[in-house]
């Protein structure tokens, strides 16, 4: 599994964020579902593909049972997408049906749910429903089984599907959604994070930008909102110019032999043995001149 795999499902494994997914999506911001009333249960299933014999491990990004006292009710699951996957009906059609394999040495059974939570900018155009991959014999259409995927597109939820979220989500869901109306969005939310890490490691994984998990090992200190974040993207960004503008510096340094190490050093106000050695971070052996 790839780091980016794990880092998508860390904040939504804590059981408050989970649960407010589910109470916002399904319940429609009802608190039906308590955060000391999920359990979690494992995510690997297996198959066995049909013409090769070869056994499979699949893995849902995130799981949990709601719990009735010792009572299992219900078995929920959560699947991240960046991206439009076309066969996801089969994904979700082979996680549910190893979820209910699973159950048949039980006494009782639960139903299963899954909702896909879709983090594009564009609408989902792929087909939600499993009898719509197929192209079905004539006659055979009332005799196979469908499936319908739950797709909730995160970019484009209301402000008041957003105003219904009671933990960190919303300001996820929240920076999506801005994001997706203005690409040059700063995020101006000043409302507190709880879970930090787990929040800046799935903006890194979703939107591919690493500059959001950088801001946990920059030595700089906690951020607490998505207002201190753009402050320390903004600082990232200043010292990225600078560090490039000396790393042009140094490059014609190395072009035009008729400058000094003493005026080199002169001009980025640096001692000679700090330019020799922002000179090898460069990759340039000293002394060019």
């Amino acid at each position: 599994m790839g780091i980016k795999d794990l880092t998508e499902k860390i904040l939504e494994d804590y059981n408050d964020i989970f649960a407010d997914i589910v109470n916002v999506l399904v319940f429609k911001g009802k608190q039906r579902i308590k955060p000391e009333t999920l359990v979690n249960t494992g995510v690997h299933s297996q198959y066995k593909n049909d013409k090769t014999g070869v056994l499979h491990e699949q893995e849902r990004d995130v799981a949990k049972y709601w719990m009735n006292g010792k009572v299992q009710i219900a078995l929920c699951g959560l699947e991240n997408q960046t991206a439009v996957e076309p066969k996801m009906p089969l994904r979700v059609f082979g996680y549910e049906g190893a979820s209910y394999s699973g159950q048949l040495e039980e006494k009782s059974a639960v139903p299963v749910i899954t909702l896909v939570l879709y983090f594009g900018n564009e609408h989902w155009r792929a087909e939600k429903h499993l009898k719509d991959l197929f192209d079905i014999p004539e006659g055979m259409e009332e005799y196979v089984n469908d499936l319908k995927i739950n797709v909730f597109e995160i970019a484009w939820l209301t402000d008041e599907q957003i105003s219904m979220f009671k933990s960190d989500f919303r300001i996820v869901a929240d920076f999506f959604v801005r994001k997706r109306k203005n690409k040059d969005y700063v995020p101006d939310n000043k409302t507190e994070i709880r879970h930090v890490d787990a929040v800046l490691k799935m903006l890194s994984a979703v939107t591919g930008d690493r500059r959001y998990e950088n801001i946990l090992s920059d030595g700089k200190g906690k951020v607490s909102n998505m207002c201190e974040v753009a402050e320390r993207l903004e600082q990232m960004g200043i010292e990225k110019g600078r560090l490039e503008g000396e790393q042009m510096t140094v490059y014609s340094f190395v072009q035009d032999k008729t400058i000094t190490p003493e005026q080199g050093a002169h001009k980025l106000n640096i001692s000679v043995a700090e330019l020799e050695k922002k000179m090898k971070e460069a990759g340039y052996t000293y002394p060019v001149f």
